[in-house]
């Protein structure tokens, strides 16, 4: 989930609520970096 911060983007866990990457000055890095988490978390071994 992005959340607008006083500076910038960060993204954060849904769930607990934990930092998983910011504060991003603009929307399209916090997307991008959201993007990354969700890639690991359904990746398979």
């Amino acid at each position: 989930m992005i959340v607008k911060v006083k500076g910038g983007y960060k993204v954060i866990s849904e769930k607990s609520r934990k930092n998983l990457g910011g504060p991003y000055k603009t929307k399209e890095e916090a997307e991008k970096r959201l993007r990354q988490v969700e890639f690991f978390k359904h990746r398979k071994k």
